[in-house]
């Protein structure tokens, strides 16, 4: 198949549609994140339907001091992932095309979720996000749009968006395409050295040692579950080797923290000494939350939650996250 590179509006809307289409919005410097978002797109719009992806940098989401003017422009090599990938068009759009007289005097908020971590370190990115997602859902009338679940703040707010204003479309969020190392894939990754790649390392190595640490917990505690109450029933166990695991289990499952703070404390041990290595990592933010408000997490706490973390190596910012589930839902995910 070969791939349209349509920058204008009217390009796409002259096109005839024949099934559903979906939508996946980049800022270009495609990689193999974007096209699992692009194959999971094909899938669902089959072979009747189509699929854009959008390659646009929207100016409204960079903050002072950000890197807005250095960020890749790779539009030749984005086409040709995006065709390889199974997209029908690109459309990329000029700033003057999604913003005919200049930046728009009327945009959305993202309230108070779009306040917190990401929010917190860049005030108004998410009002940013928010109106370029609502201009390109006009601007490509999909049924149905992905976004990744790598930025799961992002998503949420998307999806709170969807909700709240009532556009009629279907969010989907595609899960976290890492390295072979773990490193989630991003396009600022280029701009790792080799010595920052490494120390970059440890953002998924902390979020894995809280995902190792919340599901050891939740496994002593199932155990613990299964101890017999009764003296004969342990001296049964006693009789095949088992009474020792057994009391092992209930001691670390009473005694060990678990938990939220638990999850934290792995993570944090990971992250406190990258940060003394060279070239060190610096922490914006490692948090535990509630992904309908992104909101902190308590002990009592029971559902799906976002581990997430936000840090500087060098002169490049990197996120990640991990989702996780606490109480009767099950363990980690």
């Amino acid at each position: 198949m070969t791939t349209a590179l349509l920058s204008t509006t009217d390009e796409l809307h002259a096109r005839a549609r024949h099934g559903r289409r979906a939508v996946v919005m980049t800022m270009g410097a495609l990689h193999e994140g974007h096209a699992t978002l692009i194959r999971t797109a094909r899938e669902i719009a089959g072979r009747d339907g189509e699929v854009v992806v959008t390659v646009f940098v929207n100016p409204l989401q960079f903050g002072a001091g950000e890197d807005l003017d250095r960020y890749p422009r790779t539009l030749e090599a984005d086409l040709k992932l995006a065709e390889q990938a199974g997209a029908d068009v690109v459309f990329a759009p000029s700033v003057d095309e999604v913003y005919p007289g200049g930046q728009p005097q009327v945009r959305l908020s993202a309230g108070p979720m779009g306040e917190r971590l990401e929010g917190a370190t860049r005030p108004g990115h998410f009002d940013g996000v928010l109106t370029v997602v609502a201009k390109l859902l006009h601007l490509t009338r999909p049924d149905v749009a992905l976004f990744g679940q790598k930025d799961a703040q992002q998503l949420a707010l998307i999806r709170r968006m969807v909700r709240d204003l009532n556009f009629g479309v279907e969010i989907v969020g595609v899960p976290t395409v890492r390295e072979a190392d773990g490193l989630a894939l991003s396009s600022r990754n280029r701009y790792l050295s080799p010595d920052e790649r490494r120390t970059a390392l440890a953002l998924s190595r902390a979020l894995f040692a809280g995902r190792d640490r919340h599901a050891a917990q939740e496994a002593l505690r199932a155990r613990a579950r299964e101890v017999p109450s009764t003296h004969a029933r342990a001296e049964a166990l006693s009789a095949i080797g088992e009474s020792r695991a057994a009391a092992d289990a209930h001691a670390v499952a009473t005694a060990a923290p678990g938990g939220p703070a638990a999850v934290r404390a792995a993570a944090r041990q990971v992250l406190d000494e990258a940060g003394r290595v060279e070239p060190p990592l610096k922490l914006d933010y490692l948090a535990l939350v509630d992904p309908s408000d992104f909101t902190e997490i308590g002990d009592g706490f029971t559902g799906e939650a976002v581990l997430a973390v936000a840090a500087r190596v060098g002169t490049t910012r990197l996120i990640d996250n991990i989702p996780l589930t606490f109480g009767n839902l099950g363990a980690a995910s």
